[in-house]
């Protein structure tokens, strides 16, 4: 797999997976331009990453923001930064009760997790097929859209409809030969790892719990422009969990 070529743009790029995605992409030679609400955290990381050479952009953006999503594509176009792959991770979670959750708090979670796929998804294909490039679009998707927690009606079917749209977009946008496909991660910790205990690793049929790290290589095999085979799929990265049988003996 080879990435020096690449340009990728990742959501939610400042923090959790993303933070790890954009160091995993930087460290395979690609350049990335990341984006987030969190402009501190998303400027900590350009240093870091420009600190070991590697080329790398980023630009505040509140993903449930119509308008600077807009911008954030104008942007793109002034400094001539042709995206070859897209990664829409940007995610927010918000789990409470039914009875307590309010629709505007409703609206924010899909707009945040769901509706920014479609439209980032939108104004990258419509560069893409102006080009004639064959882009590839990753979309972070969740075990919990195939099982559930109490109190957590939003978070579940922002990432359902995320696995829906993604085999969608991927029929829409076949004829174009750009490719979409989605991850659903399970446990992934992104900080702290050595203090998780052995019952948490042994809920898990690898042993262990994930880090961001397995996800970005699985990103890695559903963008590399060579497997051009995989289109539409949903990869569930989650050592295991869900296919685990709870049952005490």
């Amino acid at each position: 797999m080879n990435f020096t070529e690449e340009t990728v743009l990742i959501t939610g790029a400042s923090n959790g997976i993303g933070r790890g995605l954009a160091l995993s992409y930087a460290d395979e030679g690609a350049t990335v331009v990341m984006c987030d609400i969190d402009e501190e955290h998303g400027r900590q990381l350009v240093g870091e990453i420009r600190e070991k050479g590697q080329q790398c952009y980023f630009f505040k953006c509140d993903v449930s923001q119509v308008s600077d999503i807009e911008h954030l594509f104008q942007q793109l176009d002034e400094k001539a930064l042709e995206i070859t792959i897209l990664i829409n991770n940007a995610g927010a979670s918000e789990f409470k009760s039914l009875f307590d959750l309010q629709v505007k708090e409703w609206d924010q979670l899909i707009n945040t997790n769901l509706r920014s796929v479609f439209l980032f998804s939108k104004y990258a294909a419509e560069r893409w097929k102006a080009n004639h490039t064959p882009g590839r679009i990753v979309n972070m998707a969740s075990t919990r859209a195939f099982m559930s927690e109490p109190n957590s009606e939003g978070y579940a079917a922002s990432k359902g409809g995320i696995t829906a749209i993604t085999h969608a977009l991927a029929a829409s946008l076949a004829e174009t030969s750009i490719r979409v496909n989605s991850i659903s991660p399970g446990w992934i910790q992104t900080d702290h790892y050595d203090q998780l205990r052995q019952v948490d690793h042994n809920q898990h049929l690898a042993r262990r719990v994930g880090t961001p790290e397995d996800i970005a290589k699985a990103c890695f095999y559903l963008t590399d422009g060579a497997n051009d085979f995989v289109t539409g799929e949903n990869i569930v990265v989650d050592g295991g969990m869900t296919r685990k049988m709870i049952y005490k003996h």
